[in-house]
């Protein structure tokens, strides 16, 4: 396994404020017993407290572990370790693997195989199998009847109503269909809940939700009647996953593909990164990667890089979800992301995209010549005038690092707002 460079260590950061503490800490002085092998790094990092911390990072298959009571993956201390690596500073191949990375590495071993195991199971009877497919779907039939019925009432009160309900209520409903097994409508419920407070234009955001999950109930009852890619996004929509078997066995697309940007977010349930690819053939997909929290996610790709790596689609309309199905082998960097488009036509393009699937909740971006604009929230503005709220955004880092000259920019739209991803200034892709 290749040595990290400290970008591919900034990228793996969950957060800014955990990369500046592990900055502080890549420092020789407060470890002790480190090393690396072609997997593997560890070492023990001296706190405040009189045993010190044990830090192990698989760096084949990103994974980190570490003794401190830090929830945040990789901690500050896993990135010291790495940085502290990327440098060149800790001990080389055919040092002795200490106890504790030992031990851990072999659990991870362990579990691998049991899920291997798991994975391949009995030979397959298909009678079972159809009796359990016909099961779950009446039982996802009686569950979108009872949130057909549930949306019926809320409209039938009054939406102005939903926001005086408990979060109790919300959570109830989304019990409910979780039983139902349609754990993506659960997860927008549940969101709902504290958007109707959070959000000053929840009505509005209310409304359109409400249109939308009315939608999904009548196209459940029609789903004989879709095209395969019309019911495969149905199908992610409610929450039914299609195994990465079955992807990994549909295709193989080569790069290089082009890292146009990621997003992080953490509802304090689940934590989910989604990274948009553009392939050698403009083919743009998107790859999620999910994990629980207190659960480490997958090492975020540079935006800007140009990664070796074979690709698999989800089935569905585009923008495809993909996966990785092999080593990541970083080729560079590019000095730009592309031909970019005016704000009028990435909005064409989402509505376009919306007629096919309307149940997709971001839309790629790729945006050319515009300006960043003050305001709270900012605005991106085009040499044509159009205009587009910013969401998520650092509005003064964003002017600081633009000047306020027009530059390319790749985001996610997102109910009528941008969300900026990278920049492209003087030949550099930048992260905001």
């Amino acid at each position: 396994m290749g040595r990290w460079s400290e970008e591919k260590v900034v990228g793996a950061a969950p957060d800014p404020s955990s990369l500046a503490a592990a900055r502080k800490l890549a420092l020789p002085g407060p470890w002790s017993e480190t090393g690396s092998n072609d997997a593997l790094v560890w070492g023990k990092c001296q706190g405040s407290g009189k045993t010190p911390y044990q830090v192990s990072v698989d760096v084949a298959a990103p994974a980190y572990r570490c003794s401190c009571p830090s929830r945040k993956f990789p901690c500050k201390h896993a990135l010291a370790l790495l940085l502290l690596w990327a440098r060149g500073e800790l001990a080389d191949g055919g040092a002795e693997t200490a106890a504790f990375a030992e031990e851990w590495a072999s659990q991870r071993a362990d579990r691998a195989a049991t899920r291997e195991r798991r994975h391949e199971g009995p030979p397959t009877d298909p009678a079972a199998q159809a009796r359990r497919l016909a099961d779950r779907l009446s039982l996802m039939d009686a569950g979108m009847a009872d949130f057909a019925r549930w949306l019926t009432d809320l409209v039938r009160t009054g939406l102005a109503a939903a926001r005086n309900q408990p979060y109790s209520w919300w959570d109830g409903v989304a019990g409910r269909l979780v039983d139902a097994q349609l754990p993506g409508l659960a997860e927008q419920v549940r969101t709902m809940g504290s958007d109707v407070h959070a959000r000053p234009d929840w009505a509005d955001h209310l409304l359109f939700r409400t249109g939308r999950w009315w939608a999904v109930t009548k196209a459940w009852g029609r789903r004989d009647g879709l095209t395969a890619e019309e019911f495969a996004d149905l199908r992610a929509a409610v929450g039914w996953a299609t195994p990465s078997a079955d992807v990994q066995a549909a295709e193989a697309l080569p790069g290089p593909w082009l890292v146009l940007g990621a997003h992080r977010g953490d509802d304090g349930r689940l934590q989910q990164q989604r990274t948009w690819l553009r392939g050698p053939d403009g083919t743009v997909v998107v790859v999620l990667d999910f994990a629980a929290r207190g659960e480490a996610l997958a090492t975020p790709q540079l935006a800007g890089a140009v990664l070796d790596v074979i690709v698999a689609r989800y089935p569905g309309t585009a923008p495809r979800r993909a996966m990785f199905t092999g080593p990541i082998t970083p080729r560079g960097l590019a000095d730009s992301l592309g031909k970019g488009s005016s704000i009028a036509d990435v909005l064409e393009m989402e509505a376009a995209a919306v007629a096919l699937s309307p149940w997709r909740q971001s839309h790629p971006a790729l945006l050319a010549g515009v300006r960043v604009c003050p305001g709270n929230p900012g605005w991106l503005r085009d040499s044509a005038g159009d205009a587009l709220p910013m969401l998520d955004a650092p509005t003064v880092p964003l002017l600081a690092l633009t000047g306020g000259h027009p530059v390319q920019v790749f985001g996610e739209l997102e109910d009528g707002r941008v969300r900026p991803l990278s920049v492209v200034v003087n030949g550099t892709v930048v992260t905001p």
